[in-house]
């Protein structure tokens, strides 16, 4: 089903809030700001529970807990003391509303900050006093108790949350809730936090008490509650990482605070967030839910708070051997993040050089010191060189709906493919899955983690599975180049000054609907971004990139892209030859090159390469790549397609692009220039230096 517009997902709920779209728009501080600012105390209650009795278990309620006491601790400077977790069978109803009350409502004074967060799941459930309407609920570990006569659910209604949020002495309280209530039909792949409501079951007498009682008391407090969704009936999800399952929300959420600069207002982290999830395989949104619709944090946090990629969490006796916390390395990159891959002391130039990794956790060695061992548990580590293996491959899960003589067909047709590996669903990390359409079960097709069919990627009625892989081959390559150019995704910790707006081009001036920028290298005060959640893009409009070379070395740009329905794409700048005395002179591609203090409009503004975007609908994805040496082969890779007169626009088919991908990851290694100082990296590895090289993320819907 094709998302609608921004507006219709999350009109529903800024409607029952009372809040306008401008308003919501103006709430210039998010997440970070609350949690950044000066206080006489950080206080946190944390919530995770995986094991539900006679109820499926989930798999990363206690890692989204994990995650952000380790945020909380290393990046915002909570105590240790302060962070109260409650998890599995602790997380009864009763448990949770007494540590709600004695450890937040009575220890919290007016300027102190509280954080409230929730993994685990969210249903629906009738209230005896309002049968017709359904109320949504969080699912606690003692979730009923069953007699002959009624089921009895210990749930903590929302509402119920959102009375004890606002009856804190305190105006400094966020809330995070990675949970949905409607449980959605059975789908392929990623797990969902929702459960089906239960017919004939009652809420507990106590809590509906407990409700009436809130709602008698002075309520002084203004919440912010971050959500995992933002349509009612959209699910939140988790999924399988590398050694460890996190739910898509928190994982974008905390992975976002660790890596990016205060300033940014919510809307642009709502949008960055999106993006993560959608790299996920993800169709999820999160929102911004409010119990009063005028809410502002107008304190700035202070000026020392920097990004990084992690901390350190411990030193081993030798004082060269530290174990790090890597969560702020983008999802999509941990899996693949190599040994040999250097981090950088966010406040000296130690080098730390990574020698083992398992999940979220690494080890890494003191490559050089100066001055002394200034080592220290807590410091923030940044990324300073990414090592990505050469034999990356694109991993296929096979859905459990198959037959075993059909997942052994599949495995040996698959085998046929050098850059394809295969997995039982939910055992291993995977990027697509391979399943029967559930409306034609006669038919097999590739699918997103989210259960999303791929366009042009399924067999006919009754085809042998074999025949439906080998069909599937160009469509598999696509895929494969895309996973490769979202592993250069370096935003946060790019070291190149790197500005890229997307602008619609009307008949006056340029209106800006989404815009991107390395962080390491601007000022906290210019780092405004502007964005929307999903921008919407008419069809018939005209587009154009505005790229902003802040940097003071001459900087190479290749842009590459998805469609919606997966076809690649690529930014050509055709040239033609000066040879007057040739008739039927062929263009060729010329590097796009921007000056140091530059700004360039891709396309040029003249009608032969204008930019205009056509139907039918569909979701878009760039990713633009910056470089400070030349794309030498990923222009040869690009020449070497044969292309119609019709392709010869700025933006058109990508016909080979797996081989342009392994080409530019191939010039970027080049750029780099770390091959003599790098012992110990494998040959058969690229090494990106984030001094050389940015890489921005853009996705948006066409309609």
């Amino acid at each position: 089903m094709k998302r609608r517009t921004f507006l219709e997902r999350i009109g529903s709920i800024l409607a029952v809030l009372g809040i306008t779209e401008a308003e919501w728009l103006s709430l210039g501080n998010h997440y970070y700001q609350a949690l950044a600012q000066p206080s006489p105390r950080k206080l946190a209650l944390l919530i995770g529970i995986n094991q539900y009795p006679k109820i499926p278990a989930l798999s990363g309620c206690l890692t989204d807990v994990e995650l952000q006491r380790e945020l909380l601790i290393h990046r915002f400077g909570f105590q240790r003391s302060d962070i109260l977790t409650v998890t599995e069978e602790e997380a009864s109803r009763e448990f949770i509303k007494t540590a709600f009350l004695d450890r937040l409502g009575k220890q919290a004074k007016p300027d102190d900050l509280v954080v409230f967060h929730f993994s685990g799941y969210g249903s629906r459930v009738k209230l005896e006093t309002s049968p017709e309407t359904m109320q949504n609920a969080l699912v606690t570990a003692n979730a009923s108790i069953n007699s002959q006569e009624e089921t009895i659910v210990n749930y903590i209604l929302e509402e119920t949350l959102l009375l004890l949020l606002r009856s804190l002495p305190t105006q400094r309280v966020t809330a995070v809730l990675d949970t949905s209530y409607y449980a959605p039909t059975p789908v392929l792949g990623l797990k969902s936090r929702a459960l089906p409501e239960s017919v004939g079951a009652k809420l507990a007498a106590e809590e509906l008490d407990f409700l009436q009682q809130l709602k008698t008391q002075k309520l002084p407090s203004t919440p912010i509650v971050l959500a995992a969704t933002s349509n009612p009936k959209q699910s939140a999800r988790e999924e399988l990482f590398s050694g460890f399952s996190a739910g898509l929300f928190t994982y974008a959420l905390t992975q976002y605070l660790w890596e990016f600069t205060p300033t940014t207002k919510i809307q642009v982290a709502l949008s960055y967030m999106e993006n993560s999830l959608s790299k996920s395989g993800s169709k999820q949104q999160p929102a911004l839910l409010s119990s009063e619709k005028n809410q502002h944090l107008t304190s700035l946090p202070p000026d020392g708070i920097i990004g990084a990629e992690g901390a350190v969490t411990a030193i081993e006796e030798d004082g060269k051997t530290v174990h790090l916390w890597l969560a702020g390395l983008p999802p999509q990159v941990l899996l693949y993040y190599g040994v040999n891959s250097r981090f950088t002391l966010a406040t000296t130039t130690e080098e730390l050089v990574l020698r083992s990794r398992t999940g979220l956790t690494a080890k890494a060695q003191i490559s050089q010191i100066e001055g002394g061992n200034s080592l220290q548990v807590g410091q923030l580590v940044q990324e300073a060189v990414r090592v990505l293996s050469r034999k990356i491959h694109l991993i296929i899960a096979l859905d459990t709906g198959l037959e075993r003589i059909e997942r052994v067909d599949a495995t040996s047709a698959f085998a046929a493919f050098p850059y394809i590996s295969t997995v039982v669903v939910g055992e291993k990390p995977a990027d697509y899955l391979f399943a029967k359409l559930q409306q034609t079960p006669s038919r097999y097709g590739l699918f997103s983690l989210s259960g999303e069919l791929i366009s042009y990627a399924t067999g006919e009625a009754g085809e042998a599975v074999k025949s439906t892989v080998q069909k599937l081959a160009p469509k598999l390559s696509t895929l494969l180049a895309a996973k490769l150019w979202r592993l250069t995704e370096n935003q946060g910790s790019s070291r190149l000054a790197i500005k890229t707006t997307l602008e619609i081009i009307d008949n006056r001036l340029p209106r800006v609907i989404m815009q991107r920028q390395t962080v390491r290298n601007f000022k906290t005060e210019t780092s405004i971004q502007k964005s929307l959640p999903t921008p919407i893009v008419p069809i018939g409009s005209r587009m154009q990139y505005r790229l902003e070379n802040q940097s003071d070395r001459p900087v190479y740009l290749i842009l590459l892209g998805l469609n919606n329905n997966h076809t690649a794409i690529a930014f050509y700048s055709w040239e033609t030859p000066e040879e007057p005395n040739t008739a039927d002179t062929k263009p060729v591609l010329k590097q796009v090159v921007i000056a140091p203090g530059e700004t360039l409009t891709l396309p040029q503004t003249n009608t032969a390469s204008e930019w205009m975007i056509s139907g039918p609908a569909s979701e878009c994805e760039h990713q633009l790549i910056f470089s400070t040496a030349p794309f030498n082969g990923t222009l040869t890779a690009l020449n070497a397609a044969k292309y119609s007169t019709d392709e010869e626009g700025p933006i058109g088919p990508l016909l080979n692009s797996l081989d342009v991908v392994q080409a530019l990851l191939q010039d970027l290694h080049n750029a780099s220039a770390l091959k003599t100082d790098m012992n110990g990296t494998a040959p058969d590895s690229h090494s990106l230096d984030v001094n050389n090289w940015a890489s921005l993320g853009f996705s948006f819907q066409v309609l």
